[in-house]
């Protein structure tokens, strides 16, 4: 999914201020709360940013989300499988890294469940590279992930590995979210 020129969400907003801040101590609990066992640690953070009719599945992916953040608070209009995509066929005419592949195959596999591990080891890998997020894209995308149309899988197997096009920066049009 793409978020270039969507609003941006308070929680992302106000994570980004975190590290413009230098909000080090924030950040660490937060990287903290991606432990299992330790996901409550985050809500302190997360819940002034959920509506009061936030459900415990709202909770948890906004706890996910800071975390991941937390882990590599790198912005940019990249989602996180487009940048995986940079990570798997880099410019620079190096062979395709098969096992981002791999990983990324593993991360679209994934239920709600272990979906936290995916995505850990999914921005580590965009990590090592220095390329950004964009964070209010994987924000939607970890909040539809269990949609029953699979829109989301579909559209971020879309972006890894789709055509040329998508390169030139030809948008998709929206899927139907029926």
């Amino acid at each position: 999914m793409s978020g270039q020129g969507a609003k941006q969400h308070p929680l992302v907003v106000y994570l980004q201020s975190l590290v413009e801040q230098e909000g080090r101590a924030t950040l660490a609990a937060l990287r903290g709360s991606l432990r299992e066992g330790h996901e409550l640690e985050g809500l302190r953070v997360v819940l002034p940013f959920l509506g009061p009719d936030a459900g415990r599945g709202a909770e948890d992916d906004a706890v996910l989300l800071a975390g991941l953040f937390a882990l590599y608070p790198e912005s940019s209009s990249l989602s996180l499988a487009e940048a995986l995509r940079r990570v798997w066929r880099p410019t620079s005419g190096e062979p395709a890294r098969e096992s981002v592949e791999k990983r990324f195959q593993a991360l679209l596999a994934a239920n709600r469940t272990d979906l936290p591990v995916h995505l850990r080891h999914a921005v580590s890998l965009v990590a090592a590279t220095e390329l950004g997020i964009d964070w209010n894209d994987l924000y939607r995308a970890i909040r539809y992930w269990g949609h029953e149309d699979d829109f989301v899988r579909r559209r971020c197997a879309r972006s890894f590995w789709g055509s040329s096009a998508q390169d030139a920066g030809v948008p998709d049009p929206e899927p139907a979210t029926t």
